[in-house]
Protein backbone atom coordinates (compact mmCIF):
# COMPACT_ATOMS: atom_id res chain seq x y z
CA UNK A 1 0.00 0.00 0.00
CA UNK A 2 1.64 3.37 -1.25
CA UNK A 3 1.67 6.13 1.09
CA UNK A 4 3.19 9.25 0.29
CA UNK A 5 3.83 11.77 3.36
CA UNK A 6 4.67 15.36 3.68
CA UNK A 7 6.00 17.09 6.54
CA UNK A 8 5.98 20.65 6.86
CA UNK A 9 6.04 23.26 10.22
CA UNK A 10 2.74 22.47 11.00
CA UNK A 11 1.32 19.91 8.98
CA UNK A 12 1.74 16.33 8.52
CA UNK A 13 -0.02 15.19 4.94
CA UNK A 14 -0.35 11.53 3.59
CA UNK A 15 -1.23 10.85 0.25
CA UNK A 16 -2.72 7.69 0.51
CA UNK A 17 -2.91 5.47 -2.96
CA UNK A 18 -4.72 2.23 -4.10
CA UNK A 19 -6.76 -0.47 -1.88
CA UNK A 20 -7.21 0.25 2.32
CA UNK A 21 -7.86 -3.63 3.71
CA UNK A 22 -6.64 -5.42 6.89
CA UNK A 23 -3.93 -6.87 3.90
CA UNK A 24 -2.23 -3.32 4.43
CA UNK A 25 -3.81 -1.16 7.23
CA UNK A 26 -1.05 -1.93 9.56
CA UNK A 27 1.35 -0.62 7.54
CA UNK A 28 -0.20 2.38 6.61
CA UNK A 29 -0.73 3.01 10.13
CA UNK A 30 2.63 2.78 10.80
CA UNK A 31 4.24 5.24 8.28
CA UNK A 32 1.32 7.67 9.15
CA UNK A 33 2.12 7.24 13.11
CA UNK A 34 5.93 7.26 12.79
CA UNK A 35 5.84 10.73 10.52
CA UNK A 36 3.12 12.60 13.49
CA UNK A 37 5.20 11.14 16.54
CA UNK A 38 8.06 12.83 15.01
CA UNK A 39 6.83 16.60 13.51
CA UNK A 40 4.03 16.50 16.24
CA UNK A 41 2.36 18.48 13.66
CA UNK A 42 -1.35 20.85 14.13
CA UNK A 43 -3.01 18.98 11.52
CA UNK A 44 -3.18 16.03 9.93
CA UNK A 45 -4.41 15.44 6.15
CA UNK A 46 -5.23 12.70 4.83
CA UNK A 47 -5.28 12.16 1.34
CA UNK A 48 -7.84 10.15 -0.08
CA UNK A 49 -7.45 10.75 -3.92
CA UNK A 50 -5.55 8.06 -4.96
CA UNK A 51 -7.53 5.10 -3.13
CA UNK A 52 -9.78 2.50 -5.07
CA UNK A 53 -11.48 0.48 -2.26
CA UNK A 54 -12.02 0.68 1.59
CA UNK A 55 -13.47 -0.97 4.04
CA UNK A 56 -13.55 -1.01 7.96
CA UNK A 57 -9.48 -1.54 8.17
CA UNK A 58 -9.72 2.35 6.73
CA UNK A 59 -12.40 3.68 9.23
CA UNK A 60 -9.81 1.96 11.80
CA UNK A 61 -7.45 3.82 10.21
CA UNK A 62 -8.89 7.18 10.70
CA UNK A 63 -10.25 6.86 14.07
CA UNK A 64 -6.85 5.32 15.01
CA UNK A 65 -4.99 8.75 13.73
CA UNK A 66 -7.91 11.23 14.82
CA UNK A 67 -7.26 9.60 18.43
CA UNK A 68 -3.32 10.28 18.35
CA UNK A 69 -3.38 13.64 17.12
CA UNK A 70 -6.26 14.15 19.64
CA UNK A 71 -3.77 13.21 22.19
CA UNK A 72 -1.74 15.92 20.83
CA UNK A 73 -4.30 18.36 20.51
CA UNK A 74 -4.22 18.24 16.65
CA UNK A 75 -6.63 18.02 14.02
CA UNK A 76 -7.30 15.48 11.66
CA UNK A 77 -9.05 16.01 8.28
CA UNK A 78 -9.79 14.07 4.96
CA UNK A 79 -8.94 15.31 1.67
CA UNK A 80 -10.11 14.26 -1.71
CA UNK A 81 -11.85 11.04 -0.74
CA UNK A 82 -14.06 9.63 -3.79
CA UNK A 83 -17.79 9.40 -3.19
CA UNK A 84 -17.64 5.73 -2.49
CA UNK A 85 -15.26 6.39 0.07
CA UNK A 86 -17.18 9.53 1.25
CA UNK A 87 -20.10 7.27 1.39
CA UNK A 88 -18.45 4.52 3.61
CA UNK A 89 -17.57 7.41 6.32
CA UNK A 90 -20.62 8.67 6.46
CA UNK A 91 -22.64 5.42 7.14
CA UNK A 92 -19.53 5.05 9.85
CA UNK A 93 -20.35 8.31 11.22
CA UNK A 94 -16.97 10.12 11.00
CA UNK A 95 -18.23 12.70 7.78
CA UNK A 96 -17.41 15.48 10.58
CA UNK A 97 -13.84 14.72 9.63
CA UNK A 98 -14.19 14.66 5.84
CA UNK A 99 -12.93 18.43 4.21
CA UNK A 100 -12.40 17.65 0.43
CA UNK A 101 -13.81 21.50 0.91
CA UNK A 102 -11.23 22.74 3.03
CA UNK A 103 -7.61 23.22 1.84
CA UNK A 104 -4.72 23.64 3.70
CA UNK A 105 -4.52 27.37 3.62
CA UNK A 106 -8.47 27.64 5.29
CA UNK A 107 -7.31 25.06 8.17
CA UNK A 108 -4.24 27.43 9.03
CA UNK A 109 -5.92 30.69 9.04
Amino acid sequence: MPVEIDIDEKSVTAYISGEIDHHNAAKLRNDIDEAVESAYPEFLFLDFGGVTFMDSSGIGLVMGRYKLMKNISGRVFIQNAPASIKKVMRMAGIEKLLSSENRKEESFA
